[in-house]
């Protein structure tokens, strides 16, 4: 028989502790007179990731490791948060254009836009040059014409930024032109909408959605084969050449109101991570849409301000819809719509909100007053001016000032109706249409025109 081991397995641990030491002592004592060992390399400790560490690592090139990546997020938040009181405004002479309701970002500098007076042009906003595009004409004489005035609302780029679309000639058709060339590929000209289009959503590189004054949202699919060449027909004539198309589907939105010009769908909105069409009407309610091939229905909710809703946006972030009215921004999360729209005052007078934009957990609000509001989501606050931002926040302290850019003079035409109906008031604000930045050369493209109809002018400026 085996013979069994004596002793506790206590009194054996610091013998073995012993001889773990006695022999890393003989490993580090001379050999054969050369000279100590090195010791063994120890095993580095796992170090926390930094920012420093992330910045260094992009000022060489290097790829974002998966423990750095969150600082990507992180410095965007901080960029959203720090750059609009760091802006400074250099305005653009547009000439005698009227009003600009649309604009989108081309590259690093040169922004297309349309205006009241149905123009489309794109503007070099280091040289200042504008080039027009020429519009696209319908085929044949439609029965509804579009009235007078009304101009190009929207303009949009697909998701990978090679096609552009936008109203034509008739505002009531769709126009899509190639980028970076802007060539012709095609116009929506038959069997859609009857009245101006408001609003276009790109859902992919080839679905679009366009938003009409008369109340309907179309579907749209493009032909890949009718912009994959890289070179424009033209006919004998020399004049471009391109497809007429009609829409796959056409749905009319639920008419609440009595009044049909309050059912005009006045902006649009797509997630492209939830795959999920937003809408608001001007009577302040608001539609969702999640069956792109069909256009069903989803969710129909009435907005808490219902006066003058004609914008939308949407954070892919923070899953959230935002609808500028006549005094308030709406909140809505699509996720939780039983739950109660909250809503910020962005009263600036008695203008309104006209555009809005969301960069991570920051909106943009362009008001009819002539001023930029930056409304700060997560914290439910508006940015502060610097110096204010300083000052005791005690409640007996001074209150402090929201941070606000307010735009320059523009141009306003000296018309009869400017010196009849307005008193020959030359100090008119421009209402801020569109907006647009372009973050990764930290610049935001600003455009717009006076509120009232009747008046003729425009602004334009680059905040950098």
């Amino acid at each position: 028989m085996a013979p069994q081991p004596t002793g506790s397995r206590k009194r054996r641990v610091p013998a073995i502790e012993a001889a773990a030491a006695s022999s890393s002592l003989q490993g580090a004592a001379p050999a054969d007179g050369e000279g100590p060992l090195l010791p063994k390399k120890q095993k580095r400790q796992a170090t926390r990731p930094s920012l420093v560490h992330y910045l260094k690592g992009r000022e060489v090139g290097a790829r974002s490791c998966a423990g750095l990546s969150s600082f990507e997020g992180e410095l965007r938040g901080y960029a959203g948060q720090k750059l609009p009181e760091l802006l400074r405004e250099r305005q653009l002479a547009l000439g005698p254009l009227n009003k600009v309701f649309a604009s989108q970002w081309l590259n690093a500098r040169q922004v297309v836009c349309g205006t009241k007076c149905n123009t489309l042009f794109v503007v070099d906003v280091q040289s200042g040059q504008i080039t027009r595009i020429p519009l696209l004409r319908d085929q044949g004489v439609r029965l509804a014409r579009a009235k007078p005035s009304c101009g190009i609302h929207a303009i949009e780029l697909n998701p990978s930024k090679t096609l552009l679309a936008t109203g034509g000639e008739n505002p009531n058709s769709l126009a899509v032109y190639q980028l970076p060339t802007l060539d012709p590929v095609c116009l929506g000209d038959r069997h859609c909408h009857k009245d101006w289009i408001l609003a276009i959503a790109w859902m992919s590189d080839t679905v679009a959605v366009s938003g009409s004054r008369d109340g309907t949202v179309a579907l749209w699919r493009m032909d890949p084969d009718t912009f994959s060449g890289s070179i424009a027909w033209h006919n004998d004539a020399g004049l471009p050449v391109y497809a007429h198309i009609r829409p796959r589907d056409v749905v009319t939105i639920s008419r609440v109101s009595t009044n049909p010009s309050n059912c005009m769908v006045r902006a649009l909105a797509y997630s492209h991570k939830n795959q999920e069409l937003g809408a608001v009407s001007q009577d302040g309610h608001f539609y969702l849409w999640k069956d792109l091939s069909t256009l069903s229905g989803l969710l129909f909710t009435r907005l808490p301000y219902c006066r003058e809703n004609v914008c939308l946006t949407y954070s892919e972030e923070l899953s959230l819809y935002a609808a500028g009215s006549q005094s308030h921004v709406s909140f809505l999360d699509p996720r939780q719509p039983q739950k109660d729209i909250w809503a910020l005052c962005a009263r600036e007078g008695v203008t309104g909100v006209r555009s809005l934009s969301f960069y991570q957990h920051i909106i943009t609000i362009g008001t009819g007053h002539g001023c930029l509001l930056f409304y700060e989501v997560r914290a439910q606050k508006f940015l502060e001016e610097r110096a204010s931002a300083s000052l005791d926040c005690s409640p007996l302290g001074p209150a402090r000032k929201k941070l606000k850019l307010t735009c320059g003079r523009g141009w306003l035409n000296h018309d009869d109706l400017w010196m009849n109906y307005f008193g020959g008031m030359d100090n008119f604000p421009n209402a801020l249409y569109t907006h647009c930045y372009n973050w990764p050369e930290m610049k935001l493209f600003v455009a717009g025109g006076p509120l009232p109809s009747g008046l003729h002018g425009n602004y334009a400026a680059l905040w950098s």
